[in-house]
């Protein structure tokens, strides 16, 4: 009779990976529901945040701006019927992106193009970087 104790030597690592499983769908199911998904980026006249809304009517959308933060709601309606599979989400949503820098206020503007949001955040003038030249005496 010969005993395998080589499925034992494997058991803490299946271990390990039954906790790590029983975390990761979590982690993943929470990113998979911040709607409208976002892209924010810059270059050196002004911050741009970008959103995905595709069929959405302009009259379900509501921007605000306040000083720290810019807020995008809206709602999407539910589609009447019998679904097989749904993966578009329906009702109410928020997202709310964070400035931590100075805005230009009353040149903000916002578009909705082809179900792409796009709001222009101009930086601040006075906040803009700009070179100084030194004169020599």
């Amino acid at each position: 009779m010969v005993l395998d104790f080589n499925s034992l030597y494997a058991f803490p690592g299946r271990f390990e990976r039954l906790f790590e499983d029983f975390f990761k769908p979590q982690y993943a199911e929470g990113r998979r529901t911040a709607y409208p998904p976002l892209n924010v980026s810059e270059d050196e006249a002004a911050y741009y945040v970008r959103s995905e809304l595709p069929g959405l009517p302009l009259e379900a959308l509501d921007l605000t701006l306040t000083d720290k933060s810019l807020v995008i709601k809206g709602e999407r309606a539910s589609e009447q019927g019998k679904y097989y599979r749904q993966e578009r989400p329906a009702g109410f949503f928020q997202r709310v992106v964070g400035l931590n820098v100075p805005v230009d206020r009353e040149a903000v503007r916002a578009t909705l193009v082809d179900g792409v949001l796009t709001v222009v955040l101009p930086k601040c003038a006075e906040c803009i970087p700009r070179k100084i030249s030194v004169d020599v005496a």
